[in-house]
């Protein structure tokens, strides 16, 4: 049976460890998709933490773009993060439409949810800020608003982490696809 989970929250919320925590409690040996590209020495550090606090209960994938080209039926999937996954199609596009990046991403985003599994994405709520000065910073923040609102209507469950704590804002009992998947 697929099922489709959406943890957001701010950066620094405990949106990945209570995913982590979700995904040990679901299976005891589930996949870990990761999905940012090293863009620096810092960054490359922050990676390095991450895959050092899963242990050798996880499948680790590391895929920058491509999720749907990996078999993941019948297994739980946590995909970390959908906001790095968004930057790596969307500054290979500078030039073109947000609305084309964002079909790109919907389309690659079905794909892999084709597959029967439960998946557990996690996302960056930007949108809660204000509005930036910076051209690019308002496109992104605009992409990853609609890419965020695709993904939580496609979702079975969404749970929006504030200051480490879970809050649930759509349950399989509200959700207007009503579990049943």
């Amino acid at each position: 049976m697929k099922r489709i989970i959406l943890i957001t929250g701010g950066e620094r919320s405990g949106k990945s460890a209570y995913a982590e925590q979700l995904a040990l409690r679901l299976s005891p040996n589930p996949v870990y998709m990761a999905t940012a590209h090293p863009w620096d020495e810092e960054f490359r550090e922050r990676i390095r933490r991450h895959q050092e606090r899963r242990g050798p209960q996880w499948t680790n994938i590391e895929e920058e773009r491509h999720l749907s080209c990996h078999d993941v039926r019948g297994r739980v999937v946590l995909v970390d993060c959908l906001t790095l996954w968004a930057t790596n199609f969307f500054f290979d596009r500078e030039g073109e439409k947000v609305e084309q990046v964002l079909d790109e991403l919907k389309a690659e985003f079905e794909r892999l949810t084709r597959q029967e599994a439960t998946f557990i994405f996690v996302t960056n709520e930007i949108g809660m800020g204000g509005v930036s000065p910076n051209a690019v910073q308002r496109r992104f923040t605009d992409l990853m608003g609609w890419f965020n609102q695709f993904v939580a209507s496609q979702a079975d469950e969404v749970t929006l982490m504030v200051s480490g704590i879970p809050m649930k804002v759509k349950t399989p009992s509200n959700s207007p696809r009503g579990g049943e998947n």
